[in-house]
């Protein structure tokens, strides 16, 4: 019986996962775990994109849309536009209103406590964009106004 954590196996070279992407080859065995030690590998794992505790605050958001958010969210949400949209979704340090992952894009509602953060928004914006998103804004009184111009606006962006 070949088996990966005993140690009388008959072809102790023998390992289930033979080199692929997925494995880096580190010489320093972080853990000390038999399989480690044995293969001088360890499974890459994907960079956390933001922490449990933005996690929650994401969940929080949802749950305390404003107004302009919950109509703006009832004609884009489901796939509407042929895009699936989330809602309150935490990229790094950030949570814009909403994200299209597929398309990179990503809506933003300002209400007029933005008039006095223009500095944070452009923070937000170029971090938005160095991770390769399109970002558009749009005030609270537009979606509230003139809903049909504001998907215009999305439909194009995601067209192109």
């Amino acid at each position: 019986m070949d088996c990966l954590f005993n140690s009388h196996s008959a072809n102790p070279q023998k390992h289930p996962h033979p080199a692929s992407p997925k494995y880096g080859d580190i010489s320093v065995a972080f853990g000390g775990g038999a399989a480690i030690a044995r293969w001088g590998k360890i499974p890459l794992m994907p960079a956390r994109r933001t922490t449990p505790k933005g996690y929650q605050h994401a969940r929080e958001l949802r749950k305390e849309s404003t107004p302009a958010e919950a109509k703006l969210w009832a004609y884009i949400r489901n796939d509407q536009l042929g895009v699936n949209f989330r809602r309150q979704h935490a990229i790094g340090n950030y949570i814009p209103d909403f994200c299209c992952i597929k398309k990179k894009l990503i809506i933003e509602l300002d209400g007029s406590q933005h008039i006095d953060q223009t500095e944070y928004d452009a923070e937000r914006t170029k971090y938005f964009e160095s991770l390769g998103y399109k970002v558009i804004r749009f005030w609270n009184n537009d979606v509230m106004k003139d809903i049909n111009g504001v998907i215009r606006v999305i439909q194009a962006a995601v067209e192109n």
